[in-house]
């Protein structure tokens, strides 16, 4: 019997080296090139409140404002709510506020382009992509199109609250000093799980621990909650990692915080109010899945080369 089980054991992890070779082999083979970081024509202008166009900035230009916040919007005329952006009273503090639609087929441009002429284009300016390019894609393209000295990442639909960016730039500042001027404050709601594990079914909540499981194995160690959509990086940090960032969709964050890691950006996680808001693209399994499949390949993908991380990438 003995002999009999230590066979199956030897044809067992035989198997499994022969499935992660091939599974490392069709990761390599199918890895595709830097998603492009060139612009449709139309992407390269916006409309200010005077409904003209007027050229994007760069990231590789000298900030001009102390913060943008990029605001990734996908069919969220519902739900787009960049008005609640408007809390710090300080005159003289100085921001913006990017509204990415990403190839919406409502009329989320139009909604958020009301705020444009309601504030101006100097507080307010909407970016229409051409196409769908996922949460990841279309975050990149308003952080390349960004002022600020300090660019935050917010969903639309406001699930964290505006005020705590100070909790974040407090995050931040305590990482000082930073090497490079790079730093990143990652919005976290792990502290709030408990209460969220109470809500949700045995399934759901296996998932959950599933995913975050793979995230700690496979790519970023030190992170509890890589997803949460409120994530404050210096501007020097945010041009390193978007500039080498491949996924474009749910997996982004995790992909941004292994480049992050990878060169010794250092991260600190803030615990933030969040509240659950109706209207989520997040399917739980088929999305999770999806993002398990995206985890496999990133670790797989840059462990045999496929993708590489280099110091310096220029931003087109």
């Amino acid at each position: 019997m003995a002999p009999l089980l230590l066979q199956l054991a030897v044809l067992g992890a035989a198997l499994a080296a022969v499935a992660l070779i091939l599974i490392s082999f069709v990761a390599f083979i199918t890895a595709t090139e830097m998603p492009h970081l060139h612009r449709h024509e139309d992407e390269k202008f916006f409309l200010n409140a005077r409904v003209q166009r007027e050229a994007l900035p760069s990231i590789r230009d000298s900030p001009t404002k102390q913060l943008s916040v990029v605001v990734p919007s996908y069919n969220e005329e519902k739900r787009c709510k960049p008005c609640s952006i408007f809390l710090k009273q300080d005159p003289t503090f100085t921001y913006e506020v990017i509204v990415v639609d990403d190839g919406s087929k409502d009329e989320t441009s139009k909604v958020a382009f009301k705020y444009c002429q309601k504030y101006g284009s100097d507080k307010v300016r909407v970016i229409t992509l051409v196409k769908n390019r996922g949460k990841g894609g279309a975050i990149r393209m308003g952080v390349f199109s960004s002022r600020g000295e300090k660019i935050l990442m917010a969903d639309a639909d406001g699930a964290t609250k505006f005020p705590d960016i100070e909790k974040l730039e407090k995050g931040l500042n305590d990482l000082q000093p930073w090497p490079d001027q790079m730093a990143i404050a990652c919005g976290s709601r792990a502290h709030l799980e408990k209460q969220s594990i109470a809500q949700r079914s045995y399934f759901r909540t296996l998932l959950m621990y599933g995913f975050h499981f793979l995230v700690w194995f496979l790519c970023v160690k030190g992170i509890r909650d890589t997803q949460c959509g409120f994530k404050l990086l210096t501007r020097e940090a945010a041009s390193r990692t978007f500039s080498s960032l491949h996924i474009e969709r749910w997996a982004f964050d995790v992909e941004l915080l292994y480049i992050a890691q990878f060169f010794k950006i250092p991260i600190a996680e803030i615990a933030v109010n969040w509240t659950e808001i109706e209207g989520s693209k997040l399917v739980p399994f088929w999305s999770w899945l999806q993002m398990g499949k995206d985890l496999l390949l990133i670790r797989l993908r840059y462990l045999t080369g496929a993708w590489r991380l280099e110091q310096t990438r220029k931003v087109n």
